[in-house]
């Protein structure tokens, strides 16, 4: 019997011919990472197992991403544990000041994380990176701080469902709307434990931002991991930045999934995920009268150049609703530059945005843009929980940058075939 993707690299990793799914490995891990929330804590745990050295200074990534710029006092403290322990231990990849970046989008950016690597970080978005061709996963702090020790970690092989994603996507449709999608047909639990494998014509055709957008999201359907099979496409864009050699691994034609399941994205519209579950999702056809206060653009789902074009695509020439306050958030300094050098923050800043440095800010409702009680935001973000962006009585939409775009212009949200 074949093996899937996921299977084949957890199997290389034990240097075994083959591993089933429900099977517990231990294996080694090619890079660890956490952030200014995750990271204090397994740093914490670190110590006080007394040990003197990290397993490896150039596979362990620490990006303060979620409270940058720090906001308070409580967060200044946070950064500053990581600061010292990079210091400390000298951490390669730690990234701060004009470096830091969402992590998700800056370590892919950085050539740090390559396909066939098993990468497990402190955050469960940690799944990104599987659109290189790598199994990723989020854990605990604690399971961080064992692994920063020894560069282990225990896992139990998942099973696999494989989506065949194919079809042309209208215009202005686009990943978001995919994945969007597939979490309103699956549920919130539909892929639990599951690895979460997108094949299709549709998914061969998409560049690496749009994988990404994707496999951010699979841990909203329950996913360990997902996972897209790496292609010329990935080589490319692995062979402009890599830090180290990468593998390719693919799925046998007999490898054995627990479900398959096809969707035709012809006649695919823009996607809405209501209150408060990414899950709720709605055609934009279906969606009527929904104002709003806040539109965000921006995080590790969407916050890629990619994004912020589409974006100011719809934007230009136009303003933005005098009612809605729009965020625009770069991921990374890279972004954040060529946005500025292609002439996005003009378009931007004509149409009345805000231009926020790099940083996760409002999506976990951190900072630089928190709703008030009965607000409701539009976001390219990947959550809609209760209270996510701010007070637990304000509500949170989820759709893709186009569509973001057009409600911040009308005031509600809207189809960019409205504007």
């Amino acid at each position: 019997m074949g093996m899937t993707i996921t299977e084949k690299i957890l199997s290389y990793h034990l240097k075994r011919d083959s591993v089933k799914p429900g099977e517990f490995i231990e294996v080694n891990v090619d890079i660890v990472l956490a952030n200014d929330v995750t990271a204090p804590i397994a740093i914490k745990s670190f110590k006080n197992l007394g040990l003197k050295d990290v397993f490896d200074n150039k596979k362990i990534a620490l990006v303060p991403d979620h409270f940058t710029p720090n906001k308070d006092i409580k967060s200044a403290e946070q950064a500053k544990i990581l600061r010292d322990f990079a210091r400390e231990y000298n951490i390669v990849h730690y990234y701060d000041q004009g470096e830091v970046g969402v992590e998700h989008a800056l370590l892919p950016e950085k050539g740090v994380v390559v396909a066939g690597d098993i990468v497990i970080g402190a955050d469960s978005h940690t799944c990104t990176y599987g659109a290189l061709g790598a199994f990723s996963t989020g854990v605990g702090s604690s399971d961080v701080a064992a692994i920063m020790a020894t560069g282990k970690v225990w896992l139990k092989v998942p099973e696999t469902i494989k989506f065949v994603i194919k079809g042309k996507l209208n215009k202005w449709v686009f990943a978001k709307d995919i994945i969007l999608y597939i979490i309103g047909k699956i549920g919130v639990d539909g892929a639990l434990y599951k690895s979460m494998e997108f094949t299709g014509d549709t998914i061969s055709s998409l560049d690496m931002s749009s994988r990404m957008t994707i496999c951010n999201m699979a841990i909203e359907a329950g996913g360990k991991n997902g996972i897209v099979p790496p292609d010329d496409i990935t080589k490319k864009y692995l062979d402009e930045r890599k830090e180290r050699d990468y593998i390719f691994f693919n799925s046998d034609s007999d490898a054995k999934y627990s479900n398959v399941i096809e969707i035709d994205v012809n006649n695919l519209e823009p996607q809405i995920a209501f209150p408060h579950l990414p899950s709720n999702t709605k055609n934009i056809s279906d969606v009527k009268n929904i104002s709003l206060n806040q539109v965000v653009i921006g995080s590790c789902t969407n916050g890629r150049i990619e994004d912020l074009r589409i974006a100011a695509k719809v934007l230009e020439g136009k303003k933005v609703n005098k009612k809605v306050r729009t965020l625009i958030i770069p991921a990374t300094p890279t972004i954040y530059k060529k946005a500025m050098e292609e002439g996005l923050f003009k378009i931007f800043l004509d149409a009345g945005a805000i231009i926020s440095p790099p940083t996760c800010g409002p999506c976990l409702g951190g900072h630089m843009g928190i709703l008030a009680k009965g607000e409701r935001a539009l976001a390219t973000t990947n959550r809609n929980f209760v209270g996510r962006m701010g007070h637990p009585e304000s509500e949170v939409y989820l759709s893709s940058p186009a569509v973001a775009a057009a409600s911040a212009i009308k005031g509600e949200i809207a189809s960019p075939e409205d504007i």
